[in-house]
């Protein structure tokens, strides 16, 4: 019997925000696995280690977390006036399968970055010593993000004194805007895709929930902490080790799918993991951290907490802290009542690792509402970067 060796593929494993991921140029995957489809799904389920019943990703890149089995892909922009296309690849862990539905937004941060390391940005473009702006076409859901990266030395800073919740280390801060970050799918084409800022959502099993539903930033149904038996400032082990707990939000999450247009039937919903996001608000309330810290009610506007392939994400995916901000800045909905109301172009938060700040700016156009542009700032670094190996066939 004969054993091919492995492919030796060019790859990038980079931080962004709270997530990592392993970074690619389109050029570099095997000619096959340049294209959507099964051969391109399958090496990067095994770059990542999937699917694992063993829940660890030992045999492969991932972490075994929504955070960190992902994959990119870089190319040269596709469309005018842009840098490069980024591609988005949310790797599954226990079973064969490939999420493009959606963006990541913490991943977005390191897509600056890497595209000035890999010679896609004009070197008259990149300073000595100052902020280079890629733009970026975001491919999965055709959107434009603007990604500030600082440079030193003519090289990418990625060394600093910038700290973000749910990152150990602090390092160089990257601002990202997010410009008209509201996703067109579901149905009308409308941020608010039931046309309604509250809907009484119908969750078998569960009951009649209150509920906003918003396609900024990431497709996301928005319900209150108390309606669900819960205070808002839960943590992790609160939610993933309680089953009946993930069942109902799994529940929440299909029936927003549905009603928001997505899938015709519920089964369809396993098709589509990554998104929509559910999310819970509650009004301020003190707690303590994943990493002890004691965040107290004055600090920030209001609690959220938001799932992530089917388990409450350790921090805040960036898509969904768009959302947020988006949601935030619309008086009346969920996001917005539990903030206290009113008019706010920002909003500071609280999540299980600490809090974020996140801005949006907002107008009604024909009387709907619409999202012109979002903002937030993250960190990201190259940890590793070399070759990943694959094994064949």
């Amino acid at each position: 019997m004969s054993h091919a060796p492995q492919l030796r593929i060019p790859a990038t494993y980079m931080r962004g925000g709270t997530s990592k991921g392993v970074f690619f140029k389109l050029a570099d995957l095997p000619e096959a696995a340049r294209v959507p489809g099964a051969v391109r799904d399958a090496l990067l389920l095994r770059v990542i280690g999937s699917p694992d019943p063993y829940g660890k990703h030992t045999d492969g890149m991932g972490g075994a977390t929504s955070s960190t089995s992902k994959c990119v892909i870089i190319a040269a922009a596709s469309v005018p006036d842009h840098d490069v296309d980024y591609l988005y690849g949310q790797v599954s862990i226990d079973t064969a399968f490939v999420d493009w539905s959606g963006n990541c937004g913490n991943l977005s941060t390191a897509v600056g970055p890497f595209a000035i390391a890999n010679g896609f940005i004009p070197a008259e473009r990149i300073p000595q010593d100052g902020t280079v702006t890629v733009r970026v076409w975001q491919a999965n859901i055709g959107k434009t993000i603007l990604v500030h990266v600082p440079v030193r030395g003519g090289q990418v800073q990625e060394t600093g004194d910038f700290e973000l919740d749910g990152v150990t280390f602090p390092a160089a801060e990257i601002v990202l805007e997010f410009v008209d970050p509201s996703d067109d799918e579901g149905e009308g084409g409308s941020m608010f895709p039931t046309g309604n800022l509250i809907d009484d959502l119908d969750v078998p099993g569960v009951g009649t929930l209150k509920a906003t539903m918003i396609t900024a930033g990431i497709l996301t149904v928005f319900v209150n902490a108390t309606d669900i038996g819960f205070t808002g400032t839960e943590l992790q082990p609160a939610i993933n080790e309680n089953k009946a707990a993930l069942a109902k939000l799994e529940a929440i999450r299909v029936a927003g799918a549905l009603r928001m247009g997505l899938i015709k039937a519920a089964e369809e919903a396993a098709t589509r993991q990554h998104t929509p996001k559910v999310a819970f608000v509650a009004p301020p309330a003190d707690y303590v951290s994943s990493s002890g810290k004691h965040i107290g009610a004055g600090s920030i506007d209001l609690n959220v907490r938001a799932m992530s392939m089917g388990k409450l994400h350790h921090a805040m995916m960036g898509t969904a802290s768009v959302a947020i901000a988006t949601a935030a800045a619309v008086p009346g909905t969920l996001v917005n009542l539990a903030a206290g109301g009113g008019t706010r172009d920002a909003v500071n938060f609280g999540h299980p690792s600490g809090t974020l700040r996140v801005g949006a700016s907002v107008d009604q156009v024909d009387g709907q509402w619409a999202v012109t542009r979002a903002v937030m700032s993250r960190s990201a670094r190259v940890l590793m970067e070399g070759w990943v190996r694959v094994p064949q066939g």
